[in-house]
């Protein structure tokens, strides 16, 4: 399988990229569809593997968009989560129960077979984790990108979730109007992307910083999105580990304070078949700063189902 080089972001992904919105469950969803690179005058491949990524909290599809561009032979299949980018809100509540309800409704309604694979990245990763417990061979395998391993209120991440926990109940305490303001602050928002940045080239950091200030406002409502702040605080991937029995690949970051190291090794004991990949001076942003360790570590195992 093909690894393309790394720009920040290539011209080709514009060529590849279909937007659809449908209806799931009551939610409009925007679907994003990345097709496989073809050569000239030639179709995109129907043999292509296909993955069904599920963004992070607070995050859009555009957050994995440096994993697409990595590895151009793959069709990537990317909804923005309600209450997120361009999707709609939820009849329900946005909680794991609900957003796993609509991603089984999302892949069937798409026609996704059992030979997709499924990718969760942070938050994602335990929405994907948990719609795969409760939905046993509905695909193949499973890729988890910085997996959340652990009680967000526990451990060494503990500190942390608190501040976030102390801060998103503020926001819901002011009335609307200066609690979306708090939400959507250009500076908290700074702040946050500073504390998870690890790299040290100021290109690279500030494509980052940029990144977050464009996209991590982009929540439909502060209802949802403190809705989907609780779910992210009271579940994690691991707490589903002993269901899942498919080959699932982890993508970990040595650097990670957020999903650390520790609980991910831990996590990737309890599964019944898994590989680990731990990516060297990363921590939470993977998908932005080091996207070819992990560009490789996915096209290596989706390589295994057709070997």
């Amino acid at each position: 399988m093909t690894l393309a080089a790394e720009p920040f972001l290539s011209e080709q992904l514009a060529a590849r990229e279909r937007l659809d919105t449908v209806d799931v469950a009551g939610a409009p969803t925007a679907v994003f569809t990345y097709e496989p690179v073809s050569r000239p005058g030639t179709p995109p491949s129907a043999d292509a593997p296909t993955v069904l990524a599920v963004h992070g909290f607070r995050g859009t599809h555009h957050g994995l968009l440096r994993i697409v561009d990595a590895l151009p032979d793959v069709r990537f299949v990317m909804p923005d989560l309600p209450g997120f980018g361009a999707s709609g809100v939820l009849a329900g509540e946005h909680s794991i129960d609900g957003y796993v309800r609509w991603l089984a409704f999302l892949a069937d309604g798409l026609a996704l077979g059992r030979d997709t694979v499924l990718l969760g990245h942070s938050f994602g990763s335990i929405v994907a984790a948990h719609f795969m417990a409760r939905h046993p061979g509905r695909f193949e395998r499973l890729v988890l990108v910085n997996p959340i391993s652990a009680p967000a209120l526990e451990g060494p991440q503990a500190v942390l979730s608190r501040l976030a926990e102390f801060y998103y109940w503020g926001a819901a305490a002011l009335p609307s109007r200066p609690g979306t303001a708090l939400l959507r602050s250009r500076a908290v928002v700074r702040l946050m992307s500073e504390a998870m940045a690890k790299t040290h080239d100021a290109g690279l950091r500030a494509f980052v910083h940029g990144q977050h200030r464009e996209h991590f406002s982009e929540f439909a409502a502060r209802s949802s999105l403190l809705e989907s702040f609780r779910a992210s605080i009271s579940h994690d991937a691991a707490e589903v580990a002993d269901q899942l029995h498919l080959p699932v690949l982890l993508v970990a970051g040595e650097r990670d304070e957020i999903a650390a190291l520790p609980d991910v090794r831990r996590f990737h004991a309890r599964l019944a078949d898994s590989r680990l990949t731990v990516v060297p001076g990363v921590g939470h942003l993977i998908h932005y700063e080091t996207p070819g360790p992990a560009a490789a570590a996915i096209a290596d195992f989706i390589s295994e189902r057709t070997a």
